[in-house]
Formats: C-alpha cells, sequence, structure tokens
C-alpha cells in the first residue's frame, strides 16, 4: 500500500494562530515550509505521494469567513481572500522546496487537494445560465487551480468581482504557476454544506462526478487526476448497514470509469473517504464517513467493518464493476414451434359499422353540377350485401400494423363494460362481439394467432360495468359469478377462433386499487382469484374438449433484488417481495390451494407486535379444490427489478405489511418513466418460477420499455435483445419450458408514457426491424436457422412480386 501523505489537514498549531493570527499572517508561510522540509527528511525515502493542503476553499472560507472550521472567525470577505492568496503561495513555495532539494533522489510527486461543487443550468439553451454556472465553478474550484494548474493568476470574474482581491506580481504567478505535478481533486458532502456558503448563482447543484472531471480536463489542459477524496455520509444512528453509501460510492466510482473510459481523462486513482466514524467537523458525532464503524460509547472502540467497507473491497478486487450476473451471449434459437407476438391492452370496439354505404338499400344521384350533394331517389330499393367485417375500419388498421409486425401472435383485450353494459347477461351487446370475433378472424389470415384478455383493468380505467362497479366491484363475491357468466359468453360466442386465453390481466395489480384498508386489498384479491378459478373452470368442463384451448392468468412478475446483498434482512426482504407480489396469486393456483404460508406468518407476527391489524381471507375446502390447478400455464408480465430494502412500518396498508421499500439505482440505465433496465431479472424470475411451482409451461405476456423517441428508440433495441438474450439462456441453458415472449405493446397512448412500436397516429418505429430480425432468426442463430424451411417451400422473388401487388395488377388490367 502506497501511503499519500498530505501535510496539512486543518490542523494549526494553536501557538501559531495566538502568535501570528494564523494564515492571515505571511510569516506562516515559511514556518509552513520549515515543516515540510521536516517532514521531507523524515519520511521522504517511504513516500512518492505528497499533499500540501487539503481543500484550502474550506481552510479560508470556513476557517475565517463563516466560522465554522477552526480557528473559528468570522471576518470580512476581504479576510477569506488574503488567506486564500497566502494558503497558495504557502503551497508553491514547499512544491519548489520538494523539487529542487528533495524530488531528484526521493522521485516522489506532489500537489494540493483542491474541492469543489458541481453545477448545472436552469435551462441547458440559456446562455446566461450557463455563464452563470462558469462563474459558480470558478469562484470555488477556479480560485485555486487557475493559479496552480492554469496560468498563474485568478480568474478574470474573481477579478472582476473584488476590486480587493489580492494581486499576484508577473514573478509571483511564474512562481505560483505549475507547483503540481498532478490534479488533486475532492468530490462529497462538505463540498455542497451548509449550502449558502457556495455561489450557486440560481443554478442547480450536481452530484456528476464526470461532468466536474471533463470540466477540468478542459479548463486546465487535460492533466493526470487523482481523486484524493471522496464518498458520502450516514446519520449517526446507521451502524453497519450503510445501503445509501454503497449506492453513493458505486454511482461515484461508475462516474469516475465512465470518464476514463468515454471521455478519455486520465484519472490514475481514486481514494474513498473515509476509512473510520470520527469526529466530523462541524457535524462532531451527527454524521458518519466511515467505512468502518466505530461505537463511541464502547471502551474499545472496536472497528467493525460497514457494507461499504465490503462494496469497496468487491470493486478494488474486479478493479471496475464485473458483470458477475450473467453468462456471455448465447448463440442459439427457441423451439420451432415458439411463439412471437405483440400485446396491445382494451381494444374499443366499434359499436356501429362505419361503411354504411354497403348496408343501405337507397339509392341515390349525385347532383355534380349544382349543390354537389346526393339526393334519395324515392321509390327504388336495391339489394344490400350482408354485414361483414370489412364494415369495421379500423380493423384494417390492426392488420397493416400487424403485418409489419411479422408476429405469430396477438394479445388484446376485450372490454368487458362494453359486451355486458348491465354487468348480468340481460343484455349483451351483439355488435360488440362481432366485433372481437371480426378482429380474431381476420388476424387469422395474416396466419397470426390470437390471445384473448377477457378483462384487463388499469388503475385509471378499472373496466367493471357500472352496475357492478355502483354495488363493491371486487370487494363483492357477486362480482365474480358475474365474471364467471361473462367468461362463458366469450368461450360460447369466440372459443372456436381462440386457442389462449387470460382471465385476468395482472390481479396482483389490480387489487391495489382497493386500498382503504389491507383487508379490503386482500378481500379484492381473494374474489379476483375465485372469479378466475370459476371461468377456468367453466372452460375445463365445458369448451376445453371441443375448442382444445388454455386458461391461465396474467401476473406482474417483476424481479426483487436485495438492495444491499451483505445483509441477510435485505435478501429476506427481496424473498418477501416476491411471495406478498407473485406468491400471493400464485401459490394457491399453482401449488398448495392456499396462500403462502411465508405471507401468513409475516402478517401474523406484525399483529402480534401491535403493526397491523390485517387478516388474509380464509379458503373454504371447496374454495382451495376451485382454485388449485386453475391454469394451464403460467403468463407473466414483467418489466424491471426492483431493488428491495427491509424497512420496518407500522399501519394496516397491504404496502405497509410486507415492511419493504425499493431504492434506485442511479446507475443503472433506465427509462423516463424510471424502470430500470435490468436484463439479467428476467431469467432470474423464469428460474424462480420454475423452482417454485415446477416445471410448467410459461408464457411472457408483456415486456419491454418505454422510450421518448419517436424515430430512433435506440433504448427498446437494447432492451428487447437484452432481455430476449435472457429469455434464451432461461430456456436454453435452465430449461425453463418457456413457450413464448410477446413484446409490449403495439401502439402507444397520447400523454403516456411511449411502451408501442407504433405512436398513436401509427407511425412505426425503427424498433419494429430490430424484433422482425429476431422473430425471423427465431433468436440468436450462429449461423443458419435450424427451423429455415425447405428451399423448394420458398417462394421465388417474382411470385412474391405477384402475391403482394394483386390489387395493382387487378386494377390495371381493368384501366387496360
Amino acid at each position: 500500500i502506497d501511503p499519500v501523505v498530505t501535510l496539512y489537514h486543518w490542523d494549526l498549531p494553536l501557538m501559531l494562530q495566538e502568535k501570528y493570527g494564523g494564515w492571515k499572517n505571511e510569516s506562516v508561510i515559511d514556518i509552513f515550509n520549515d515543516y515540510a522540509t521536516f517532514c521531507f527528511q523524515t519520511f521522504g525515502d517511504r513516500v512518492k505521494y505528497w499533499i500540501t493542503i487539503h481543500n484550502p476553499y474550506l481552510v479560508a472560507w470556513h476557517g475565517y469567513g463563516t466560522g465554522i472550521h477552526a480557528p473559528g472567525e468570522r471576518g470580512k470577505i476581504t479576510t477569506v481572500y488574503s488567506v486564500g492568496h497566502n494558503l497558495i503561495k504557502a503551497h508553491a513555495k514547499v512544491w519548489r522546496n520538494y523539487k529542487k532539494h528533495f524530488q531528484p533522489y526521493q522521485k516522489g510527486m506532489m500537489s494540493i487537494v483542491l474541492g469543489s461543487h458541481w453545477i448545472e443550468p436552469n435551462k441547458s439553451e440559456d446562455a446566461l445560465d450557463i455563464s452563470k454556472c462558469q462563474q459558480s465553478m470558478e469562484r470555488v474550484l477556479g480560485w485555486f487551480a487557475k493559479p496552480i494548474h492554469g496560468d498563474g493568476d485568478y480568474p478574470e470574474e474573481l477579478k472582476n468581482e473584488f476590486s480587493f482581491l489580492p494581486r499576484f506580481t508577473e514573478d509571483e504567478k511564474n512562481y505560483v504557476k505549475g507547483t503540481a505535478d498532478f490534479f488533486a481533486f475532492s468530490f462529497g458532502p462538505n463540498n455542497f454544506k451548509p449550502p449558502n456558503t457556495l455561489p450557486k448563482m440560481g443554478q442547480n447543484l450536481s452530484l456528476n462526478l464526470r461532468e466536474v472531471l471533463n470540466w477540468i480536463k478542459l479548463e486546465y489542459n487535460s492533466p493526470r487526476i487523482l481523486i484524493a477524496e471522496n464518498g458520502w455520509f450516514t446519520d449517526s444512528h446507521v451502524k453497519t448497514d450503510d445501503t445509501t453509501a454503497i449506492y453513493m460510492m458505486k454511482n461515484f466510482i461508475n462516474k469516475v470509469l465512465q470518464a476514463i473510459k468515454y471521455d478519455n481523462i486520465d484519472v490514475f486513482g481514486y481514494t474513498a473517504w473515509s476509512l473510520l466514524d470520527g469526529f466530523e467537523w462541524q457535524h462532531a458525532y451527527n454524521i458518519r464517513r466511515g467505512l468502518f464503524y466505530v461505537d463511541f460509547k464502547s471502551k474499545k472502540k472496536e472497528r467493525i467493518p460497514k457494507s461499504s467497507a465490503l462494496y469497496y473491497k468487491q470493486i478494488i478486487r474486479e478493479n471496475g464493476f464485473f458483470p458477475r450476473e450473467s453468462t456471455p451471449s448465447l448463440q442459439a434459437q427457441f423451439s420451432c414451434d415458439f411463439s412471437w407476438g405483440i400485446t396491445e391492452s382494451v381494444l374499443k370496439a366499434e359499436s356501429v359499422a362505419s361503411s354504411p354505404q354497403f348496408c343501405d338499400s337507397s339509392l341515390y344521384l349525385w347532383n355534380i353540377t349544382g349543390d354537389g350533394l346526393l339526393h334519395k331517389v324515392k321509390g327504388v330499393k336495391l339489394k344490400t350485401r350482408p354485414a361483414q367485417c370489412t364494415d369495421f375500419v379500423s380493423i384494417k388498421k390492426q392488420l397493416d400494423l400487424l403485418e409489419k409486425m411479422k408476429v405469430t401472435h396477438y394479445r388484446f383485450a376485450l372490454d368487458w363494460s362494453l359486451i355486458l353494459p348491465n354487468g348480468d347477461l340481460s343484455v349483451v351487446n351483439r355488435q360488440v362481439l362481432r366485433y372481437y370475433r371480426c378482429v380474431i378472424s381476420e388476424v387469422l389470415k395474416l396466419s397470426v394467432q390470437s390471445m384473448v384478455t377477457l378483462y384487463y383493468p388499469t388503475h385509471a380505467y378499472l373496466g367493471l360495468p357500472g352496475p357492478l362497479l355502483q354495488t363493491g366491484g371486487w370487494l363483492n363475491q357477486s362480482t365474480a359469478y358475474a365474471f364467471q357468466d361473462y367468461a362463458a359468453l366469450c368461450f360460447r360466442e369466440l372459443g372456436d377462433l381462440v386457442k389462449l386465453w387470460i382471465t385476468i390481466n395482472e390481479p396482483n395489480q389490480l387489487s391495489h386499487v382497493y386500498n382503504r384498508s389491507s383487508n379490503d386489498t386482500y378481500r379484492a384479491a381473494h374474489n379476483l382469484l375465485i372469479a378466475h378459478a370459476m371461468a377456468w373452470k367453466i372452460y375445463d368442463e365445458q369448451y376445453r374438449s371441443f375448442q382444445y384451448g388454455k386458461v391461465s392468468l396474467s401476473l406482474h412478475s417483476d424481479w426483487a433484488e436485495p438492495a444491499n446483498p451483505y445483509f441477510e434482512s435485505h435478501s429476506k426482504a427481496a424473498d418477501r417481495f416476491l411471495q406478498f407480489e407473485i406468491g400471493w396469486f400464485a401459490d394457491p393456483i399453482f401449488k398448495t390451494g392456499d396462500y403462502p404460508a411465508t405471507m401468513r406468518e409475516y402478517i401474523s407476527f406484525k399483529n402480534r407486535k401491535g403493526l397491523s391489524y390485517s387478516s388474509l381471507p380464509s379458503f373454504t375446502s371447496e374454495e382451495k379444490q376451485l382454485v388449485k390447478g386453475a391454469a394451464d400455464f403460467y403468463a407473466l408480465n414483467h418489466f424491471t427489478t426492483r431493488f428491495v430494502i427491509h424497512e420496518p412500518q407500522n399501519g394496516s396498508q397491504y404496502e405497509f405489511d410486507h415492511d419493504i421499500q425499493f431504492l434506485q439505482d442511479i446507475t443503472c440505465l433506465s427509462s423516463p418513466s424510471r424502470l430500470a433496465v435490468v436484463p439479467w431479472g428476467v431469467r432470474k424470475v423464469l428460474k424462480w418460477i420454475k423452482k417454485t411451482y415446477g416445471d410448467i409451461d410459461i408464457y411472457i405476456t408483456a415486456n419491454g420499455i418505454d422510450d421518448q423517441s419517436l424515430d430512433n428508440d435506440e433504448l427498446r433495441n437494447y432492451y428487447l435483445g437484452k432481455y430476449i438474450q435472457e429469455v434464451l439462456k432461461a430456456y436454453y441453458i435452465d430449461k425453463v419450458k418457456i413457450k413464448g415472449y410477446y413484446a409490449f405493446k403495439l401502439t402507444e397512448e397520447k400523454s403516456k408514457p411511449r411502451f408501442g412500436f407504433f405512436t398513436s397516429d401509427s407511425k412505426g418505429k425503427p424498433s419494429i426491424k430490430f424484433y422482425n430480425n429476431l422473430i425471423s432468426n427465431n433468436g440468436f442463430p450462429a449461423d443458419y436457422s435450424v427451423c429455415d424451411p425447405p428451399y423448394q417451400e420458398k417462394q421465388c422473388s417474382f411470385c412474391l412480386f405477384i402475391s403482394q401487388k394483386k390489387p395493382l395488377i387487378f386494377f390495371a388490367c381493368c384501366l387496360f
């Protein structure tokens, strides 16, 4: 371990303060040089890195201005800049002393640690705001950096602003200029607190270490940089579980790595701040900055490593960030009957056919030379053709989009409230049913199968018929029986064309709507489970034997990862999240016929402590028999991975019952709606489903990301490629029985996150072609596809042209 020795970290001997007034007096410059000479003579043979002064900005500003630091003087601003002037000259004298008398044979290097904030403009295009940010940086970092690392003089902004600023003579400029062998930089909370001491100029403070390193590179001619101090802090009550500090460290070091890799900035070292908890200047013992926890009340003051120490050790060992979570990319394919799909939410049916010219029996004359209107010819009636699917103009639009997607399956949802407006079979909207049947049959003509969702509620649109809403919705068990009747109607009317059914989309999210209390949430979930099971049973007993379809429900199944892998409580919290979020619905259906034992035990534990009055409903023996096994496959919607923390909470709410908080990893690639892009999470959840519920068929019924770009949605391309690669690993390596993958979603809605492959006005995005390639290759083949049709089955290019241009050729013939 190489020592990096700082000569002065704010520890001015009291005698020098009392006798000379400290750094206000130029006499201290020579005394400091004498002290440095002694240190070089005593330790210089073993020290290769020297720091003269630690963060002179804080010494001058807080020592002699605000009085927060020693010697605690509240002086005039002229005193502050006078002290800064002396600190610069003291540093330069020591550097020249070392360079002349010691460096030739000790071979060391020397610098001064300069601390800074980083600041960004309120409006990135506003020249005035940008100028203010530049001024702010010059007043803090430039104050010391420009004389030492620049031209030997203060920034022009400072000289123009403060007429009393001390002046360097030309000789002094040459003496000060270049007195550093590298740029030693400090970045952390001490440079931000208290905020009123920094000239923010009305702009925004930022923690973007990469950006400030770029500023240093541009301002000071690409110097070699040592991050001499960087870290964060925790509150005094935090012991070894300093999760926030881990993620701050990860963010800072990741920004340094980006600066090196992408910006060609010469950073040669990083120093974590700090080794031990201790007395933190004006904060005393109210905050902790150590990698090691110290119990100040203990006699022995034991040093106990925090999770940040373990994490830093791991980063050092791996020399950065090694992607341990995943195996290398796989070159392989899915099975030849693999389903490639696209998901759409509720299709709003056209209630009236929108092509009356085919069903109106009247004859019209067009008064082309008069008023230009059509006039009905009285007494003449023509034969009309029967209603056809082409009457619905929106279907043609969907077919055009689907044809461009080149998928094998199309998942969409019916609108329960449109089909049965009264909630029961007393009124059936046959026109709406005809619309949905037309969608399915027309889609089949494209050789695309439909996966039909019966009920697709959202927080914004619950999707229940009005009368059912008025009687309590899913808090009323009668809604489950109404759903059974609705499902039976759909199976009867559409089932001959549909082989894959989803009863309810994400019931484990819908129940959160009923959140007045946890018992409301659990009651709604209970009725949703019963409703699904009764629908599945109806299909199993009455329709499966001749329709040959399969039925399940689609569960929101994001992965949960412990935010702090070094603490068992976080790992338990991640397991608990999966039980409360997925097992809540999956255990009764795919496993035991009852809710997870973990879930019941944890709620009981909280009840005994008086922290919750929640109560999970009980299944009767008939209900257990009904629910258990009521699914033909596992359907999951997966979008991201959640980083979870154990956080005890008090109150009778579902979200309080599992004692979990989420942490946003700001180093993680994420979407505009803050969905973290964690591809390996989907593989982990697929393996977890197999391990927990056995070797069952699995369909990924929704997977996607929001991307703001309309003409270059490269985030979506990246997401699709990486996530499907992890799905392939689960299929190929982990032997998970994945039957299909459905990308989310076909079209986006206005004023919503942009999840669509097509805009709300049907404009296609580049990701369509990317998904097309994945589908045509059936994964990631090495060189050829095992599923390619035989050569003689492939169409010749002329035949393909004829088939695609049939309408045009027909029109040309008629014209001829």
